[in-house]
């Protein structure tokens, strides 16, 4: 068992820093703090094969494994952390979903434009009674000739508010098997958004409503029964989340061990002092222990055995690392950690909203104990 990357992905890692560095580098902190989605930054990674990583070469993407993808987040997220999530946009979560269950007119008409880093996808899934419960969804696909009438509301949808198009679930019938999926164009009659506003992280989102949008037969991805395909993707994506859990995490780590290389006090380098030296140690066991973890989610999914449970754990103990490693240097750092004009802090508030986003801790460890267990356990009453 060999925990090294091969030649060929530390060449492809480096190759992405090189990519970085000479690109991102410059205005990463104010890139951090910016509104909107980085429409450059997504240009830039298609003109070099990043987006779309993990789609088949006959859909227009790389071919790549996720564990390329994840690579691509660290090396990216190492320099510019904001700009990692344009990699994560463009090869995990609804744009794989698309790329994996799409029909060739929908390839055409969508996927196509994501990969060129023109549009951007957003995924409709959490409601305003439904999160974490998201089987309780109540968005309906009422039947309209060969199409379908599309009525209810999303809510905390990552990019909808400059989404091309929102990969909606939407339900047909009754049950878990009633729910399946379509594309929604941001642009349809009868899609309207609330008040935008953002997240602690300064990540904008806006209510989304849906009021009687007609959505024709080609645009539709999953009919009833789609829900597990739909589900086992999005399990999958929770490996790009905790890519950048993780990368922020030590993005956050490498900046306070800088510090406490040339910063003094009481005529002493802070790295010099016992109970800084222990923090680090903590640190680093945190990020390398999340990185064992991660990479055997990926490098397992990418063999042809995806573990839910793997990568549950893998989501957990990394979003928690990254939040507790990046919390810890602000501390070291003080002032300068707490300030906008570090990227630090802007890593801490990201990695928190990912201890929620995507499964929270407390939803994965339900679903770790189920495996330990080897039962299900009902959250309902």
């Amino acid at each position: 068992m060999d925990f090294r990357l091969s030649a060929e992905q530390q060449a492809f890692k480096d190759s992405v820093t090189r990519l970085a560095t000479q690109h991102l580098a410059g205005g990463a902190v104010a890139r951090a703090h910016a509104q909107g989605y980085p429409w450059d930054i997504a240009r830039l990674m298609a003109a070099n094969g990043l987006l779309g990583i993990t789609i088949a070469e006959s859909d227009g993407g790389q071919g790549g494994s996720l564990m390329d993808a994840v690579l691509a987040i660290e090396a990216v997220a190492s320099v510019c952390p904001r700009s990692a999530d344009v990699i994560q946009a463009g090869s995990f979560g609804p744009i794989r979903v698309l790329a994996e269950y799409g029909s060739p007119d929908q390839k055409e008409r969508f996927l196509k434009r994501l990969l060129a880093g023109e549009g951007v996808i957003s995924v409709g899934m959490t409601e305003p009674e439904a999160g974490s419960a998201v089987t309780d969804l109540t968005t309906t696909a009422t039947p309209d000739g060969k199409g379908y009438r599309i009525n209810g509301s999303k809510v905390f949808t990552t990019h909808a508010w400059y989404a091309d198009v929102i990969l909606a679930y939407v339900r047909f019938g009754p049950g878990v098997g009633g729910i399946g999926s379509v594309l929604i164009d941001t642009r349809a009659d009868g899609v309207t958004f609330g008040e935008k506003t953002a997240f602690m992280s300064g990540e904008e989102w806006a209510q989304s409503f849906f009021d009687n949008v007609y959505v024709p037969p080609e645009n539709v991805l999953l009919k009833e029964g789609g829900f597990r395909k739909q589900i086992a993707g999005f399990n999958v994506e929770r490996i790009g989340n905790t890519s950048r859990s993780l990368a922020l995490g030590r993005y956050a780590f490498e900046a306070a061990r800088e510090w406490a290389l040339q910063r003094r006090q009481f005529g002493r380098l802070l790295a010099e002092f016992q109970g800084l030296q222990w923090k680090f140690a903590d640190m680093k066991l945190k990020l390398d222990a999340g990185q064992l973890l991660l990479y055997r989610a990926a490098t397992n999914a990418d063999a042809g055995f995806p573990s839910p449970e793997e990568t549950a754990i893998a989501k957990a103990f990394c979003n928690q690392a990254g939040f507790d490693v990046a919390n810890e240097a602000i501390q070291i750092m003080g002032g300068l950690g707490y300030s906008q004009d570090s990227l630090v802090e802007y890593c801490m508030r990201r990695c928190r909203g990912w201890m929620i986003a995507g499964g929270s801790i407390e939803v994965l460890k339900n679903r770790i104990a189920e495996g330990v267990f080897g039962r299900s356990f009902s959250q309902r009453p």
